[in-house]
């Protein structure tokens, strides 16, 4: 499947993947500053969010889509830069098609067989009674609270309220896919042979979730110290694009030609 996506710039394909509760539009400060720096930023909606949230499939395999729509814009090689859901998306690219990924960026990761904190706990329980009462203004607003943070600008929450409200409403309409196998529970210690150089970041004000989750990830990769990214909570790109961009740009200045 061809997925909706958003690109600008020209130069080294670097491919943003968006959060869970959001969708591409996250990334749309984003798209000018890496353009004006000199490289091809490319943002996908994922299967069930954004544009694709009403595909109907009786099973999804984002990294497959993500590939196809690559194929079909001419990205052969690219760096990956996921937040959370997107973080996932781009480990299960890169096993799958190490030999194209160049590099890799995750910030937010948790694996999923991590059990979650109380504060995460909590912010899943509010979500789900707000959504069993028939309220979806007071689930976003839990939504908001809980992955941004209380340093984020006005301008910041209004967006991010816009995406969640979204996707709750095609998620309450549509449902949500089928995900197919994940390749990275096919083979336990891809990730520990996987050479593609490799940052892992986490928001300075997230939960302690995807602090653990990044490290994890870090010691897995051998990537070294985990990046934090000051006052910022689990959607720090979307809080802090300057600074995102800057490590980003950073990091890919660093890969090989």
């Amino acid at each position: 499947m061809i997925l909706p996506f958003d690109q600008a710039g020209h130069g080294r394909p670097i491919v943003l993947l968006h959060a869970r509760p959001v969708d591409r539009t996250m990334w749309r400060g984003h798209l000018p500053l890496l353009a004006e720096a000199g490289v091809r930023a490319i943002a996908l909606d994922l299967p069930g969010h954004g544009d694709v949230a009403a595909a109907q499939r009786a099973e999804v395999a984002p990294w497959a889509d993500v590939l196809d729509t690559l194929d079909h814009l001419g990205a052969d090689r690219f760096t990956l830069a996921g937040n959370s859901l997107g973080a996932l998306v781009a480990l299960q690219i890169a096993v799958t098609e190490p030999q194209r990924v160049q590099g890799l960026v995750s910030f937010g990761y948790r694996p999923h067989d991590l059990p979650p904190s109380a504060r995460l706990r909590t912010a899943w329980d509010r979500e789900r009674a707000a959504l069993e009462a028939g309220d979806i203004e007071a689930a976003v607003q839990v939504g908001v609270a809980a992955w941004t943070s209380p340093k984020a600008s006005d301008a910041v929450r209004a967006q991010a309220a816009v995406m969640m409200r979204n996707q709750l409403i095609a998620r309450l309409t549509y449902g949500e896919p089928e995900v197919a196998a994940d390749p990275l529970t096919k083979d336990a210690g891809a990730l520990r042979t996987l050479a593609t150089p490799a940052l892992i970041g986490v928001g300075e004000l997230d939960m302690p979730d995807f602090f653990e989750g990044g490290a994890v990830l870090s010691n897995e990769l051998g990537s070294g110290e985990v990046a934090v990214l000051a006052d910022a909570g689990h959607l720090a790109p979307l809080e802090q694009p300057e600074a995102f961009c800057a490590l980003l740009l950073d990091f890919v200045g660093r890969l090989p030609a």
